[in-house]
């Protein structure tokens, strides 16, 4: 029966019910759902119940949606922006194409204002292109930049030796304390000229 109300609730964005607009009718109701040929009778205390129910279903569905949109309403931020600096043209309403220098030629150079953040120039959170690296996805890889400082961690019955990590994050500078062992691991040309451990409590 959720199902059933799910797929006959009229939905704004499709400006139908979602099984309406797949299939070009209304979806059976659920005590139409025997078989053909079943001589199964269907009284009308069981008709008054099932109807009953689907609008409460329905209610709660409706519910759950206006507290996730107002939710999300809350944390919404219009954003503007305007032909000049990177944005090289607005493609409709919602998205722009950006001007990407030739290192980046293999990203796709129209995005959705959804994907966008405003940038004031701040030196301190400019990572240099050398430093990005993207997946195959084209997301964003953090990677260490350098280790900034060494320390141990020391529990009740054993001294863990961690280090201040560097990282090229998109957000900006960003700093770690990591387990030597791993990093190490993970990313050896770091330690090719660190200093070893200092016994510092942590």
């Amino acid at each position: 029966m959720v199902e059933f109300s799910y797929n006959n609730s009229y939905h704004t964005s499709i400006k139908a019910a979602s099984f309406k607009a797949l299939y070009g009718r209304k979806c059976r109701s659920p005590i139409c759902w025997a078989k053909v040929g079943d001589s199964q009778l269907t009284g009308p205390e069981t008709i008054h119940e099932t109807t009953e129910r689907i609008v409460q279903i329905k209610s709660h569905i409706q519910a759950a949606h206006d507290r996730q949109k107002s939710y999300a309403d809350v944390r919404r931020k219009p954003l503007e922006f305007q032909v000049g600096d990177k944005i090289i043209a607005k493609v409709g309403t919602v998205a722009c194409r950006l001007g990407l220098p030739k290192k980046l030629s293999i990203v796709h150079s129209t995005f959705h204002i959804l994907k966008l953040k405003k940038c004031m120039a701040d030196e301190p959170i400019a990572i240099p292109l050398d430093e990005i690296q993207v997946d195959d996805k084209l997301n964003f890889i953090k990677e260490p930049v350098e280790i900034m400082d060494r320390g141990v961690k020391r529990l009740k019955q054993s001294h863990i030796p961690i280090v201040k990590v560097h990282w090229n994050s998109r957000r900006g500078p960003e700093f770690t304390w990591e387990r030597e062992d791993q990093m190490q691991k993970k990313y050896p040309h770091l330690f090719t000229n660190s200093a070893p451990a200092a016994e510092v409590a942590s």
